[in-house]
Parts: structure tokens; C-alpha cells; sequence
């Protein structure tokens, strides 16, 4: 597996050694003491898997400490436009985002720590994401900041995207009190 540091500190996205031949591929998804060697050490808890169609935007989604979950995400079907936003208010990032997409296709991982928030956009039907959590999910402590806030400017490049109630009513960023 290959592991590449981003500029912005602690992500980091993984690329498995794939095995393919005429019956199909194998890589490993996980592996404890290679993710460890790599620099993740977190110890995740809990495992979520999500089907949507193209066009669908979940995000962005947090949980505030001390119920912070750092993510280990994936996609298995389809594809998205994934994306972490620096939360952790003594970062020098802070504000800034690093987008990434991930496909069946690339096999990419994408490791978000806990201090950010999360979100992707599928981009095509069907599509299977799946992420491994350290931390368990707590609605208490979750926390939304809009999709399409002006101060952290993503570039979705997808107009009119499918949201749930509670993504609509995100709160700005200017208005985060940031608990990291």
C-alpha cells in the first residue's frame, strides 16, 4: 500500500496493492499494523455503508468532541467527489478543504482524522460508499456546516444537489465556534 501525506496535516489518502487477473481482483481494504506503520493510528470502532444516486451531496457532516471520529472512506460501487474540511480552530489550514474523487475504479482511500468535517457528492447512480469510524456515532455531538458556504468554497461543479432536511440547514462556517 502506498500512503501519501496532503499539505493539509493529517490527511491522507492510501492506495492499496491490487491483485487482478481473469477471475477478478483482491486487495486488502484494512490492515491494522500496515495502517499503523503508515502513521494511522486510530483504532476504529465502527464500520457504515451508504447506496445513492448520482447527485446525491451528504454533508458536512462532524461530531465534536470528545465524541470526534476520525474516517477511513471508500467507494465500493460508483463514484464521488469526497471532501474534508480543516475544522481545528490553532491549525494553519484551518478553513481550507482538500477535495479528492474516488471511484470503484481507483480503489482509492481517502483517511480524514478526527477535526475536520466531511462530505461527498456521488457522481454516479448507485453508488456504494463505505467508511470505517474511531469513534461511535453520537447525534448529540453531530454537526452540520452548509455544503456550498461561501468562506470554505468548494467546487462541487454540480448545481441543484439531492440533500437531506438536516444538510439544508447546515450552519455557515463564520459561525462555527470550533471545540478542536
Amino acid at each position: 500500500m502506498k500512503v501519501t501525506s496532503l499539505p493539509i496535516e493529517g490527511l491522507k489518502i492510501i492506495q492499496p496493492v491490487i491483485f487482478e487477473d481473469e477471475r477478478g481482483y483482491f486487495f486488502e481494504s484494512y490492515n491494522e499494523e500496515k495502517f499503523f506503520e503508515a502513521g494511522i493510528k486510530e483504532h476504529f470502532v465502527q464500520d457504515n455503508q451508504s447506496k445513492s444516486n448520482k447527485g446525491v451531496l451528504r454533508g458536512l457532516h462532524f461530531q465534536e468532541p470528545p465524541y470526534a471520529q476520525g474516517k477511513l472512506v471508500r467507494v465500493i460501487n460508483g463514484a464521488v467527489l469526497d471532501v474534508a474540511v480543516d475544522i481545528r480552530k490553532n491549525s494553519p489550514t484551518y478553513g481550507q478543504h482538500f477535495l479528492i474523487e474516488l471511484t470503484e475504479t481507483n480503489k482509492t482511500m481517502f483517511y480524514i482524522p478526527p477535526g475536520f468535517a466531511h462530505g461527498f457528492l456521488t457522481l454516479i447512480d448507485n453508488t456504494v460508499f463505505s467508511y470505517k469510524c474511531t469513534e461511535l456515532y453520537n447525534n448529540k455531538s453531530e454537526k452540520t456546516i452548509l455544503w456550498n458556504d461561501k468562506d470554505i468554497d468548494i467546487h462541487w461543479n454540480f448545481d441543484n444537489p439531492t440533500l437531506s432536511a438536516k444538510d439544508k440547514i447546515g450552519i455557515p462556517f463564520s459561525q462555527y465556534i470550533s471545540l478542536f
